[in-house]
């Protein structure tokens, strides 16, 4: 368990979680403090985590939750179900946090009604959506991080035709300094197009 990271604000270092080199991430520091402002979570609040990578969202929705809420973690793929059961071991957080291996759409049938869905990837977006719309609570949040300009569209597209309210686009860059010889120099990061919205 990580006792060095005691905040309740989300933001924590990208070094402390476990990484591998086949699945990308962590989603990087300043995304994932902008992603869970976005889905307005609560204590107790409940959350799905579709295409979970290296669990750093189901991480920091997990601490934001606390001990009465969930986070279901899903991802279709092995490699990032072994490294986000990993992370969640690390951080001490299993009771709150449930992996599950899958494809998001007939996992999410048998889960409960949500709070919020975070969607990091997946290979069939828009059927993600729909049952992310069919399992949301009313008023429920879902946010959409995308990095492609097409996802972003895709998104956006099936978001409207479902008559979700409150919708935000948002284009985050973020430069990150780094020391050489004769000062500090930003290094530009991709930009990131995150999505969110309510349910009517």
């Amino acid at each position: 368990m990580i006792d060095m990271w005691v905040c309740r604000t989300p933001g924590i270092p990208d070094e402390l979680f476990t990484r591998s080199d086949k699945v990308p991430g962590p989603t990087k520091e300043e995304i994932r403090v902008l992603t869970i402002s976005k889905a307005r979570l609560c204590e107790g609040s409940y959350v799905i985590d579709v295409g979970c990578g290296t669990g750093s969202l189901t991480i920091e929705a997990a601490l934001q939750v606390a001990k009465n809420g969930k986070v279901f973690a899903i991802d279709e793929d092995e490699e990032p179900i072994r490294l986000t059961k990993e992370n969640v071991a690390k951080f001490g957080i299993q009771s709150i946090v449930q992996v599950i291996y899958g494809k998001a759409p007939e996992v999410m049938s048998n889960l409960p009604k949500v709070d919020s869905v975070i969607i990091g990837g997946s290979s069939s977006l828009r059927e993600v959506i729909r049952a992310s719309y069919e399992k949301l609570k009313k008023d429920g949040r879902i946010v959409v991080n995308t990095v492609l300009l097409e996802t972003g569209y895709t998104a956006l597209d099936e978001i409207k035709k479902l008559k979700f309210k409150d919708i935000d686009v948002t284009q985050v860059f973020v430069a990150k300094g780094r020391e050489i010889g004769t000062g500090m120099m930003m290094l530009a990061r991709n930009p990131v197009t995150i999505i969110s919205a309510t349910k009517a």
